[in-house]
């Protein structure tokens, strides 16, 4: 699944801390399995779901920061950022993960 890929989205949902948890298996994952080069984006999802937030965002920031990822918020309900984390992904914009 990692072969050739240049990029990653590393994604969890805002309103549902397990799944930021997970996150830190999943780029585990990534290090172990694709290239040294890929750059992997953080994206906490669901940014319109504010009053549900069960992950601060400095917390999210500062975990990607501390793995060299970038990191964005977005909303796949109303389309904030999302075309964003594409185009920094697909542009190779943000740090490279410490893949391998």
């Amino acid at each position: 699944y990692y072969r050739g890929a240049v990029g990653a989205l590393l994604v969890y949902d805002i309103a549902k801390y397990l799944t930021y948890e997970n996150a830190e298996r999943w780029l585990k994952e990534l290090q172990d399995h694709a290239d040294a080069n890929i750059v992997i984006m953080l994206v906490g999802n669901k940014s319109d779901l504010r009053h549900l937030r069960a992950v601060p965002t400095d917390e999210a920031r500062s975990f990607a920061e501390k793995n060299g990822l970038s990191f964005l918020e977005t909303s796949a309900l109303d389309s904030t950022n999302v075309e964003t984390a594409f185009h920094n992904i697909l542009s190779g914009k943000g740090q490279p993960g410490k893949a391998g």
